[in-house]
């Protein structure tokens, strides 16, 4: 039996900045959602750092700043809308059935695919090892005799369903039936996979909310895999978060930033 003990974080796509033919300006920054970002805010005052007309004369725009400046600046005064136009879309992977129920409800902003239990054929999955079980405990046994036990039952449903749908013509829907009936007896803790796509100012309310010390500890564990990936690709936007922990010692993410 396949036991999962830590979520896999893959980057699968991250935007490129192409700028604007009619505006010469460009970002210090590498980084496409970063760049794109800071190029919205500036639209919105037409801060690009050139000559603007005014009524007299012209003057020059002061105050270009480096695109970690501009956007330390933009979550300190949580012009959050800006950071909807940066997104990343990741495949999460050991993470539990359990966990995704949770995951989709954050619907602003995201948007997700998974695994379909109904079309894949579930009698080599894995299970995801909650982080409160430690290994060598009685309470590891109960669960890894569980789990057991619902992967014999599953492969056991999964045949009697088969040979009562043989009937059926169609090999796709044969399958689809018994597999939708057999996945009934396995557990919240049956790993599952998702690609999830978001925007940054989502993505950092997930971080944040799934990151404190009362979100479910499964969770929480992929909230820190999601934020050292998310604050590799982009320091501007998610360097501001922090790992830290409580007196109780619980590890926990925070910022001086909240709520951007």
């Amino acid at each position: 039996m396949n036991i999962l003990r830590e979520p896999t974080v893959t980057v699968l796509a991250r935007q490129v900045f192409l700028g604007h033919p009619g505006i010469d300006w460009s970002s210090d920054s590498d980084v496409g959602g970063e760049a794109l970002a800071e190029f919205a805010g500036r639209l919105c005052y037409l801060s690009f750092g050139e000559e603007a007309g005014v009524s007299g004369g012209h003057k020059t725009i002061p105050g270009r700043t480096t695109n970690a400046q501009y956007m330390a600046n933009i979550l300190k005064v949580k012009h959050g809308s800006v950071l909807e136009h940066a997104t990343w879309s990741l495949l999460l992977e050991g993470i539990s059935r359990s966990l995704t129920h949770e995951l989709v409800r954050h619907r602003a902003g995201f948007a997700y695919s998974q695994l379909s239990q109904r079309y894949v054929d579930e009698s080599e999955v894995g299970f995801v090892l909650p982080p409160e079980i430690a290994e060598g405990t009685a309470a590891f046994g109960i669960w890894e005799r569980s789990c057991a036990q619902a992967l014999d039952q599953y492969r056991d449903l999964l045949e009697q369903v088969e040979d009562q749908v043989s009937h059926i013509e169609s090999k796709t829907l044969r399958r689809k039936r018994a597999r939708e009936t057999a996945r009934s007896v396995l557990p919240n803790c049956t790993e599952t996979k998702i690609v999830v796509t978001g925007n940054g100012r989502s993505w950092r309310h997930l971080i944040e909310l799934r990151g404190s010390p009362s979100a479910d500890a499964e969770i929480r564990r992929l909230a820190f895999a999601i934020h050292d990936v998310l604050a590799a690709e982009s320091p501007a936007i998610f360097g501001d978060i922090r790992r830290v922990t409580t007196d109780d010692g619980i590890e926990y993410l925070t910022t001086e930033n909240p709520k951007v």
